[in-house]
């Protein structure tokens, strides 16, 4: 059994932040992820990240991805891609398949940062080609380069639904309308305005009713929803269209944190039910920590500050890092983390997030 001082179980924002952060600090760290390529979600974001300059304002969210790839490697950190994790264990170890041999690794700390998985919602004809959800649709036009369809109608206003819009129209798609269930939109104005300027209806208290179609979608059914968000009869407007994108939230895939004996917590501001942890992404599991979607749903920089604070806090629990060492970083990304939990949204968060903490 091959034998680490930190073991990262994802390998998206939160996971190459961990692993750079504890290799850097000098500790032996593997990078396990079941995609055949690091990275995460940043290489399907070619939006620009607005903020700091910690927080890469003006980077390209696939550039962003480039250059944790090149800190990752000059660090030294070890990746295993096309490996499940499929087990882990009180003695820190972790058992992975690559789909055709089971491999055990042992780690003296573990960080998990297995990400979320998208919800999707459930209405007569929701299982008809054409409809699928926004990671899907970002998938096929910011990796592959193909457009799913032409006319599509959007469920869901937060920023995911609203940057995928935008995404969509750039790369010649027409999008009909976006649909919210909620009184006002969900995401930043500032991706609001875009889609509005860019002409696009976003209808509040809307929901999709039903798709239609007989081989593939035709058209969607939508309707105005009442105040327990319940459709209004007569309220109901067919709108013809070939896809139907359903961007309507994320949960945590807690699966290894449950497995593992983390204790959890539930709360809807992140996405439901999530490992209970600390400031320091410590999880009540002695020596495993969490970061990123899986200890709740907020931004890509959140996610990679996040796994930046677990690493730096197994690498100074290992010895690796000094207390004055690690007391600077740390305060560095308090303070970054408390930026990205300001403002109407992000205080929501920050509340959630300090309910999670008084969880442990």
């Amino acid at each position: 059994m091959k034998e680490y001082d930190v073991i990262v179980v994802g390998a998206g924002p939160a996971g190459l932040g961990a692993a750079i952060e504890a290799a850097k600090a000098g500790a032996r760290c593997l990078l396990l992820d079941e995609n055949s390529s690091p990275g995460g979600q940043l290489f399907k974001q070619i939006h620009k990240f607005f903020g700091s300059k910690e927080h890469y304002a003006g980077t390209r969210g696939y550039a962003i991805g480039r250059d944790l790839l090149n800190a990752a490697r000059a660090a030294g950190v070890d990746f295993r891609l096309d490996t499940k994790v499929w087990g882990i264990y009180p003695d820190g170890s972790v058992s992975a398949t690559d789909g055709k041999t089971s491999v055990r690794y042992r780690g003296k700390a573990i960080v998990l940062a297995t990400g979320a998985s998208e919800n999707a919602l459930s209405f007569p004809g929701c299982t008809l080609p054409g409809v699928i959800t926004a990671g899907a649709a970002q998938t096929f036009v910011n990796i592959y380069n193909v457009l799913p369809g032409r006319r599509f109608v959007v469920v869901g206003s937060g920023n995911v639904g609203l940057i995928v819009s935008y995404q969509l129209m750039q790369a010649g798609a027409d999008v009909l309308a976006i649909l919210e269930a909620l009184p006002q939109v969900s995401g930043y104005g500032v991706h609001a305005a875009k889609i509005k300027r860019a002409g696009v209806p976003i209808l509040v208290c809307h929901t999709i009713v039903r798709a239609s179609g007989t081989d593939t979608l035709e058209s969607v059914e939508i309707a105005q929803v009442d105040d327990r968000l319940c459709p209004i009869p007569g309220t109901e407007k067919t709108i013809p269209c070939d896809t139907v994108c359903l961007a309507v939230g994320l949960s945590p895939r807690i699966e290894l944190a449950g497995v593992s004996g983390c204790k959890m917590a539930y709360s809807p501001a992140l996405g439901g039910v999530v490992p209970a942890h600390d400031e320091n992404m410590e999880a009540t599991v002695e020596n495993l920590f969490v970061a990123g979607d899986l200890a709740g749903i907020e931004e890509a920089s959140t996610a990679l500050d996040e796994g930046r604070m677990a690493g730096i806090r197994a690498a100074y629990k290992l010895g690796f890092l000094g207390r004055s060492a690690y007391e600077q970083k740390r305060q560095e990304l308090v303070g970054r983390l408390d930026i990205l939990r300001s403002g109407p949204l992000g205080e929501k968060r920050r509340e959630a997030k300090e309910e999670i903490w008084r969880a442990m």
